[in-house]
């Protein structure tokens, strides 16, 4: 175990491409006292937007949002950030630039957890002819949608940097392989076409990658023993596999612990960031038998449908009002019925739309304080209602969606 074996391969001022990676799509406003560095700035800007404030009522793995004691999409992501920011001040990494991909990792999850994702992605392919995973939503979503006030309380889009960005978009864990490195070039985003396709082009990145696996592992074990998912059995076959390599152990947390520390071990700018053979196969055993005895249980198949059922249902419900730029009357028509959901969408459409398709009153005074990306523009055909439809969706938490969908039922 080497202390900082990796301060010169931090993302610094020292770093040849220092100037890229902080790099941003549009130059934000300044403050002349500002004392944060780009990246602790980008962890702010994070912190205040509202996909971050919304995890804590999106799903994790188990649909229980009413249950303060079960893992949200948030906590998981306070975890990973744990993981990775011990990791990396440990090995002399960028501790700031590490905790802004951690705070950001999971922004572009659905609601219903990775069930959502399924239903918006089928969606996605059959009415848009594209793919759509939570990486590069979470990409789009703090480059074309988030907002946030500037100085003169004008909304603008988040504008993170380019190495915040990049590891929110190539953070995906579900491929098992060690020994990551951060690939050579500092391509577009727009050359990633599938999830896990290229590297994180960050040391930084690397790290939070292997430790979202290591905080979901361990953390959705918990949960699934607390909720009657996993039997005697399955308990004593978990214990043994936990047992591989510390016969101390009695929890996940210190399987996590040892994880952590073997990672710190074993990593090196020559091996990249491992584990050793040992503890990486009792992680992927760990994961098997998550899939096994968790993911893949039958007493998620009412959750998934349920899931599917809500989704599609307000989907339908806002197709149905597509009527080019004059989608406005076709909603008001529809928001004497479901006045919660439709509002909402209006709102959002304001936000995205070029203002001069935003009828007179609240709403066009919402689209002329907001100075961003109008990714909708006019909304010039049913493709871009669709789209907006399903970025509207992708963004609720589980509770907003449900109180859609109950809406829908007196519709």
């Amino acid at each position: 175990m080497t202390k900082g074996i990796f301060k010169d391969y931090a993302t610094n001022e020292n770093n040849s491409d220092w100037d890229k990676l902080t790099a941003r799509p549009s130059e934000l406003y300044s403050r002349n006292d500002d004392i944060r560095t780009p990246f602790a700035r980008d962890y702010t800007r994070i912190l205040h937007s509202m996909a971050y404030r919304r995890l804590k009522h999106k799903t994790q793995v188990f649909f229980n949002i009413n249950n303060d004691h079960i893992c949200t999409r948030m906590e998981h992501v306070a975890h990973v950030e744990s993981v990775s920011s011990t990791i990396a001040n440990y090995l002399g990494l960028n501790g700031e630039l590490t905790k802004a991909i951690a705070i950001g990792h999971d922004l572009g999850h659905a609601p219903f957890g990775h069930q959502g994702e399924t239903v918006i992605k089928k969606l996605c392919k059959k009415y848009l002819k594209e793919e759509f995973w939570h990486e590069r939503n979470g990409l789009r979503f703090v480059d074309d949608i988030e907002l946030l006030e500037d100085n003169y309380k004008i909304s603008k889009n988040l504008d993170l940097t380019y190495a915040v960005r990049d590891g929110i978009i190539s953070h995906c864990g579900e491929v098992d392989e060690n020994g990551l490195k951060p690939r050579n070039d500092l391509i577009d985003f727009s050359e990633f076409k599938t999830p896990g396709q290229y590297q994180p082009a960050t040391w930084e990145g690397c790290v939070v990658k292997l430790a979202d696996k290591i905080a979901y592992v361990g953390r959705d074990i918990e949960d699934a023993i607390n909720l009657g998912f996993i039997g005697e059995e399955e308990k004593s076959k978990l214990l043994r596999l936990a047992r591989i390599n510390d016969e101390s152990v009695l929890n996940t947390t210190v399987i996590m612990h040892n994880l952590i520390i073997d990672v710190c071990n074993n990593s090196s700018p020559t091996d990249g960031i491992c584990l050793s053979d040992k503890y990486l196969k009792q992680l992927n055993e760990v994961k098997a038998f998550n899939y096994d005895c968790i993911y893949k249980n039958k007493r998620f198949e009412p959750y998934k449908k349920y899931s599917e059922l809500v989704i599609t249902q307000i989907f339908a419900f806002l197709l149905d009002a597509f009527d080019g730029s004059h989608s406005w009357v076709a909603l008001d028509k529809k928001e004497k019925a479901c006045p919660m959901l439709v509002k909402s969408f209006k709102v959002w459409l304001a936000k995205y739309c070029d203002s001069t398709i935003v009828p007179n009153g609240e709403f066009k005074e919402i689209a002329l304080k907001c100075e961003n990306k109008k990714i909708y523009k006019k909304i010039p055909n049913r493709k871009t209602y669709i789209r907006a439809i399903l970025d509207y969706i992708s963004g609720m938490t589980d509770s907003f969606a449900i109180k859609a969908f109950n809406e829908l039922l007196t519709y």
